[in-house]
């Protein structure tokens, strides 16, 4: 008897839907492509669309056993075996979401090999990838997404994006049927990306469309999240003044109404591949019915959920939404359960800090932010929990060439993570790198807490912990790290920290400071209202690259570098100013 095993069976699947998405970008080009997308779509509108958007690729995601396997399945797609890849992180985080899986359990590669047009025109087949090895517990997964296609899409360039060309775009995409469903700007390859779902009554079987637009285009990009239903007029600088200000008003709304979402456990409840009835989630979490659909309308304005009609007002969870689920990886629900919550109520005494330079949160509850949570243990567990949801700001940090250097050292190095909170950062070092060695100084509970997190990861046996302030920075390390510690502090603080550092250093040690920083043209930053939330909660601030070079030279310190991280943050590589030695004669 013989049998097939399911890696067999997915390979050669995969292999004919990859051959199938070659073939399409090969015989496809704008003009014929975007009425399949967009049905009844004609005359200026599809003339309007297709001089502004060029067909750049199609993009799919297949389930090889191996590295190996998907080389084979390329050259006989008469696409390029030796195609480069590199790790996939938005569709492993993705993937991560809707299966509930680490995303450490998910090796997603991204590989474009490149199609010529009927006419020579340069495409791409976007291929994401997961390792499936067989008879593993994967298998589910790549049932699923071959079943669903949630990752296949269409991606059109736009050539020469201006502000009034992309609203035009997106205005007539609404105009057929397609609905906003995320994007973002990528600051490392300086384009925004504007993602849509076709309508259901399109006739070329990928039912999302991705739009691509070279640099940065954030009005564009807000405008479109802020609207994901595609039914709302978009707000812009043409917009009535009275209508603006009347929208930057109700912001405080959309605070309380995420954070609602997540106190209520309304995203553990919701699922991003179908929707739920209103009642049925009423049911679920004990809410009103009328209640819980009249906030979820708001919600679908902001898009964390989608609203569907069919058979029955329903609300589908969107992947920006999914982030508030307690199981998410990196979840961000105690960011909305922090700024709802504690922050949310101290910002009421933000004309006291403006007056007086002093936080709103000191005169609100008569003590310090750090002495208010240090008395109350939940407070203080969820304020730690905020604080590593903001971990994907560390990413790339274990890749920076100061930890990558440690890590090849010819003797164990030590990384020395300086208030580390729960040990979150730490932890990514470390696993990146099994030979290097922590220390973490922390406050005692939050030791207590980073124990149990680099224990569950495998690199408690390989880590030291000190209980204490930042006087006891413990000396001897090759690389020190102070994330998001130095904006809770005036410059005469952040002095003495960094003259502590700097005493604990050895000569050849680096220190790798992370920080959001205020851009020196007023360009749009997170580092803005940051710089008022550190104003009104903890009395501390945002600095431009030069402030921080200049309270690193009062420590001893020289700023060699620095290099952006996600969320607008950036990672300033400081070294000690070396020592001058005897003249020679």
């Amino acid at each position: 008897m013989t049998m097939t095993f399911p890696d067999e069976t997915m390979l050669l699947d995969d292999t004919a839907r990859l051959r199938a998405a070659a073939a399409f970008v090969r015989e496809h080009d704008s003009a014929a492509l975007l009425p399949l997308l967009l049905p009844g779509i004609g005359g200026p509108d599809l003339r309007a669309l297709a001089g502004h958007c060029r067909f750049a690729h199609a993009g799919m995601l297949v389930f090889p056993p191996d590295e190996e396997s998907l080389r084979a399945q390329l050259a006989e797609c008469g696409l390029a075996e030796d195609t480069p890849s590199h790790p996939s992180v938005v569709v492993r985080g993705r993937l991560a979401r809707r299966h509930r899986r680490d995303p450490a359990d998910l090796d997603v590669r991204i590989l474009r090999p490149q199609v010529r047009g009927a006419a020579g025109e340069r495409r791409a087949v976007e291929v994401f990838a997961l390792t499936v090895p067989p008879h593993s517990d994967l298998e589910p997964i790549a049932a699923h997404e071959r079943a669903r296609g949630h990752e296949e899409h269409l991606a059109f360039e736009i050539d020469r994006p201006d502000p009034l060309v992309l609203r035009g775009l997106r205005a007539v995409l609404a105009r057929y049927g397609a609905r906003p469903d995320g994007g973002g700007h990528n600051p490392h390859e300086d384009g925004t990306v504007l993602y849509f779902t076709a309508p259901a009554e399109a006739a070329c079987g990928y039912r999302r469309l991705e739009l691509y637009a070279p640099g940065d285009h954030r009005d564009a990009l807000a405008a479109h999240l802020d609207h994901p239903d595609g039914h709302s007029r978009p707000r812009t600088a043409a917009s009535p003044p009275a209508e603006t200000l009347l929208h930057l008003l109700t912001g405080a709304w959309a605070t309380q109404a995420l954070a609602s979402f997540a106190r209520l456990h309304l995203p553990d409840a919701m699922d991003t591949r179908s929707a739920r009835r209103t009642e049925d989630l009423a049911r679920l979490t004990a809410t009103h019915p009328r209640g819980l659909a009249t906030l979820l309308r708001y919600l679908a304005t902001l898009g964390a959920v989608t609203r569907e009609e069919e058979p029955g007002e329903g609300f589908r969870l969107t992947e920006l939404g999914a982030l508030l689920r307690a199981d998410a990886p990196a979840s961000m629900r105690p960011l909305a359960l922090m700024y709802g919550g504690p922050f949310y109520r101290s910002f009421g005494e933000l004309d006291h800090a403006v007056r007086t330079g002093r936080p709103g949160f000191d005169h609100l509850h008569g003590e310090s932010h750090f002495d208010h949570f240090a008395r109350d243990p939940e407070l203080a567990d969820l304020f730690d929990r905020s604080m590593a949801a903001g971990s994907r700001m560390f990413g790339p940090l274990p890749a920076h060439p100061a930890v990558t250097a440690a890590a090849q050292a010819p003797s164990s190095a030590t990384v020395v993570d300086v208030a580390g909170g729960n040990g979150e950062l730490l932890r990514q070092v470390l696993t990146a790198h099994p030979g290097l060695r922590g220390v973490l100084l922390e406050r005692p509970h939050a030791v207590a807490a980073a124990r149990r997190l680099l224990d569950a990861a495998g690199c408690g046996a390989r880590c030291d912990y000190r209980a204490g302030d930042f006087a006891d920075v413990p000396p001897g390390g090759d690389v020190y790290l102070l994330a998001r510690v130095l904006h809770d502090w005036d410059d005469d603080r952040c002095r003495e920290i960094l003259g502590h550092c700097a005493r604990a250093m050895p000569d050849h040690a680096d220190l790798l400071i992370v920080e959001r920083l205020l851009p020196a043209d007023g360009s749009p930053s997170l580092a803005t209202p940051w710089d008022l939330h550190m104003l009104c909660n903890v009395g501390g601030l945002e600095r431009r690259a030069g402030h921080y070079a200049r309270l690193l030279a009062d420590a001893g310190l020289h700023l060699h570098g620095r290099s952006p991280l996600p969320l607008d943050a950036y990672v300033l590589h400081a070294r000690k100013n070396p020592v001058p030695g005897p003249q020679q004669p």
